[in-house]
């Protein structure tokens, strides 16, 4: 009896390792974790592009905003320090005419 179970713990054991990956599997589980790795790698590479692109557009596009403000606030103050002509009578005149005759075409 106790050649009997000897040869069946041999036999189950011979099977629990023939059972087991194969040297192909292990070395294709290797190359996938590193090519999970690299695409891993890839895509956190493209979002930090993402990114840098994103803060270098809202750079511009506050430097864009800030100088139109500031292009604004120059001409207020332009307008401000700038003398009034009056016009003449014959100048609003001739506006008017220009207006009616605009009217009438």
């Amino acid at each position: 009896m106790k050649k009997v179970l000897l040869i069946l713990s041999a036999a189950c054991f011979t099977f629990v390792v023939a059972c087991g990956p194969s040297e192909q599997e292990i070395a294709d589980q290797k190359k996938q974790a590193v090519d999970s790795a690299a695409a891993a790698q890839h895509a956190m590479d493209s979002i930090a592009d993402m990114a840098q692109k994103a803060m270098d557009q809202f750079k511009a596009d506050s430097t864009a905003k800030a100088d139109a403000e500031k292009a604004v606030q120059d001409s207020i103050a332009a307008a401000k320090n700038k003398p009034v002509k009056k016009k003449t009578n014959e100048q609003k005149m001739q506006e008017d005419k220009k207006v009616l005759e605009k009217q009438k075409g």
